[in-house]
Protein backbone atom coordinates (compact mmCIF):
# COMPACT_ATOMS: atom_id res chain seq x y z
CA UNK A 1 0.00 0.00 0.00
CA UNK A 2 0.84 3.15 -1.00
CA UNK A 3 1.64 6.15 1.52
CA UNK A 4 -0.99 9.11 1.46
CA UNK A 5 -0.11 12.48 0.70
CA UNK A 6 -0.85 13.78 4.21
CA UNK A 7 1.79 11.01 5.39
CA UNK A 8 4.13 11.67 3.28
CA UNK A 9 3.54 15.37 4.14
CA UNK A 10 3.71 14.78 7.82
CA UNK A 11 7.40 12.15 6.96
CA UNK A 12 8.32 15.69 4.96
CA UNK A 13 7.88 18.02 7.68
CA UNK A 14 9.64 15.87 10.18
CA UNK A 15 12.57 16.20 7.89
CA UNK A 16 12.64 19.81 7.39
CA UNK A 17 12.10 20.29 11.35
CA UNK A 18 15.03 17.87 11.94
CA UNK A 19 17.26 20.04 10.08
CA UNK A 20 15.47 23.28 11.38
CA UNK A 21 16.17 23.05 14.48
CA UNK A 22 19.55 22.42 14.57
CA UNK A 23 19.76 25.45 12.45
CA UNK A 24 17.81 27.28 14.66
CA UNK A 25 19.83 26.72 17.91
CA UNK A 26 23.29 27.47 16.17
CA UNK A 27 21.61 30.98 14.87
CA UNK A 28 20.68 31.38 18.55
CA UNK A 29 23.91 30.49 19.52
CA UNK A 30 25.40 33.09 17.12
CA UNK A 31 23.09 35.94 18.00
CA UNK A 32 23.69 35.40 21.93
CA UNK A 33 27.71 35.40 20.82
CA UNK A 34 27.42 38.42 18.91
CA UNK A 35 25.42 40.55 21.44
CA UNK A 36 27.26 39.28 24.62
CA UNK A 37 30.51 40.70 22.28
CA UNK A 38 28.49 44.25 21.64
CA UNK A 39 28.38 43.92 25.62
CA UNK A 40 31.95 43.77 26.10
CA UNK A 41 32.92 45.87 23.60
CA UNK A 42 31.10 48.62 25.13
CA UNK A 43 32.34 47.91 28.68
CA UNK A 44 35.85 48.53 26.91
CA UNK A 45 34.53 51.56 24.85
CA UNK A 46 33.77 53.02 28.07
CA UNK A 47 36.87 52.21 30.17
CA UNK A 48 38.98 53.32 27.18
CA UNK A 49 36.68 56.52 26.98
CA UNK A 50 37.53 56.70 30.80
CA UNK A 51 40.86 56.36 30.98
CA UNK A 52 41.94 58.86 28.19
CA UNK A 53 39.20 61.30 29.58
CA UNK A 54 37.22 61.66 26.24
CA UNK A 55 33.95 63.28 26.22
CA UNK A 56 31.66 61.46 27.99
CA UNK A 57 28.85 61.76 25.15
CA UNK A 58 31.27 61.23 22.73
CA UNK A 59 32.22 58.20 24.59
CA UNK A 60 28.73 57.31 24.73
CA UNK A 61 28.49 57.46 20.90
CA UNK A 62 30.93 55.28 20.15
CA UNK A 63 29.72 52.55 22.50
CA UNK A 64 26.06 52.70 21.05
CA UNK A 65 27.77 52.84 17.23
CA UNK A 66 29.94 49.20 18.08
CA UNK A 67 27.06 47.64 19.78
CA UNK A 68 24.65 48.57 17.13
CA UNK A 69 27.31 47.49 14.53
CA UNK A 70 27.92 44.28 15.99
CA UNK A 71 24.73 43.25 16.53
CA UNK A 72 23.26 43.94 13.06
CA UNK A 73 26.16 41.83 12.26
CA UNK A 74 25.23 39.13 14.71
CA UNK A 75 21.18 39.57 13.18
CA UNK A 76 22.38 38.84 9.61
CA UNK A 77 25.41 35.43 10.51
CA UNK A 78 21.98 34.68 12.27
CA UNK A 79 20.14 35.11 9.25
CA UNK A 80 22.56 33.42 7.13
CA UNK A 81 23.03 30.53 9.33
CA UNK A 82 19.32 29.62 9.46
CA UNK A 83 19.72 29.38 5.75
CA UNK A 84 17.93 32.56 4.66
CA UNK A 85 19.64 34.07 1.40
CA UNK A 86 20.99 37.44 3.14
CA UNK A 87 22.18 38.64 -0.36
CA UNK A 88 19.18 40.68 -0.60
CA UNK A 89 19.40 42.08 2.83
CA UNK A 90 22.76 43.24 2.89
CA UNK A 91 22.00 45.27 -0.69
CA UNK A 92 18.99 46.07 0.62
CA UNK A 93 20.63 47.64 4.02
CA UNK A 94 23.45 49.25 1.73
CA UNK A 95 21.51 51.44 -0.16
CA UNK A 96 19.35 52.40 2.65
CA UNK A 97 21.92 53.70 4.31
CA UNK A 98 22.99 55.28 1.49
CA UNK A 99 20.13 57.09 1.20
CA UNK A 100 19.60 57.79 4.78
CA UNK A 101 23.17 59.00 4.47
CA UNK A 102 22.00 61.80 1.77
CA UNK A 103 19.22 62.65 2.84
CA UNK A 104 20.47 63.59 6.42
CA UNK A 105 24.23 64.43 5.78
CA UNK A 106 24.22 67.60 7.51
CA UNK A 107 23.39 65.62 10.21
CA UNK A 108 25.84 63.46 9.88
CA UNK A 109 28.93 66.12 9.08
CA UNK A 110 27.88 68.28 12.28
CA UNK A 111 28.18 65.01 14.36
CA UNK A 112 31.03 63.32 12.54
CA UNK A 113 32.43 67.00 13.28
CA UNK A 114 31.32 67.10 16.76
CA UNK A 115 33.09 63.80 17.72
CA UNK A 116 36.44 64.83 15.84
CA UNK A 117 36.26 68.37 17.89
CA UNK A 118 35.30 66.66 21.07
CA UNK A 119 38.56 63.83 20.74
CA UNK A 120 40.69 66.64 19.01
CA UNK A 121 39.95 69.77 21.52
CA UNK A 122 41.07 72.47 19.45
CA UNK A 123 39.32 74.57 21.86
CA UNK A 124 37.56 74.19 25.77
CA UNK A 125 34.53 75.60 27.35
CA UNK A 126 35.65 79.21 28.50
CA UNK A 127 37.94 79.99 25.32
CA UNK A 128 37.19 82.93 23.27
CA UNK A 129 36.28 81.66 19.53
CA UNK A 130 35.89 83.76 16.25
CA UNK A 131 34.74 81.58 13.11
CA UNK A 132 32.47 82.43 10.01
CA UNK A 133 31.43 85.71 11.63
CA UNK A 134 30.52 84.63 15.24
CA UNK A 135 32.18 85.77 17.99
CA UNK A 136 31.80 84.59 21.65
CA UNK A 137 32.67 82.65 24.66
CA UNK A 138 32.06 78.69 23.94
CA UNK A 139 29.19 77.33 27.07
CA UNK A 140 28.80 73.86 25.23
CA UNK A 141 30.48 71.54 22.81
CA UNK A 142 27.61 69.32 22.33
CA UNK A 143 27.59 66.95 19.05
CA UNK A 144 25.45 68.47 16.62
CA UNK A 145 26.61 72.49 17.55
CA UNK A 146 28.63 74.35 19.99
CA UNK A 147 27.16 77.13 22.10
CA UNK A 148 28.81 80.59 22.29
CA UNK A 149 28.22 82.93 24.76
CA UNK A 150 27.38 86.57 22.87
CA UNK A 151 26.49 88.56 26.03
CA UNK A 152 24.01 88.34 29.03
CA UNK A 153 21.01 87.91 26.67
CA UNK A 154 22.46 86.50 23.48
CA UNK A 155 23.90 83.12 22.56
CA UNK A 156 24.96 81.90 19.38
CA UNK A 157 24.62 78.05 18.09
CA UNK A 158 27.36 77.20 15.54
CA UNK A 159 27.12 74.08 13.87
CA UNK A 160 30.07 71.79 14.58
CA UNK A 161 30.88 71.30 10.43
CA UNK A 162 31.06 75.20 10.07
CA UNK A 163 33.31 75.25 13.14
CA UNK A 164 35.30 72.02 11.73
CA UNK A 165 35.43 73.32 7.90
CA UNK A 166 36.49 76.97 8.39
CA UNK A 167 39.31 78.80 10.04
CA UNK A 168 39.04 79.49 14.29
CA UNK A 169 40.72 82.42 15.81
CA UNK A 170 40.65 81.04 19.36
CA UNK A 171 41.90 83.04 22.66
CA UNK A 172 42.02 80.65 25.67
CA UNK A 173 40.31 81.57 28.93
CA UNK A 174 43.85 81.86 30.21
CA UNK A 175 45.51 83.91 27.94
CA UNK A 176 41.83 85.79 27.91
CA UNK A 177 43.27 86.62 31.65
CA UNK A 178 46.25 87.91 31.01
CA UNK A 179 48.99 84.76 30.94
CA UNK A 180 51.80 85.79 28.62
CA UNK A 181 52.43 83.48 25.52
CA UNK A 182 55.45 81.02 25.55
CA UNK A 183 57.82 81.14 23.61
CA UNK A 184 56.85 80.85 19.63
CA UNK A 185 53.18 82.09 20.53
CA UNK A 186 52.07 85.29 18.95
Amino acid sequence: MEPSVVEMSWTHLRGETALLVPRAVSAAMILAGFWAASAVTVALVERLGRLRALDPSLTRLLARASRVTLFAFGVVTALGTLGIDVKALVTGLGLTGFALGFALKDVVANTLAGVLILLYKPFRNGDHVEVAGSTGAVLDIDLRYTTLHVDERTRVLVPNSTLFTNSIRVVSAERAEGEQPGPGVP
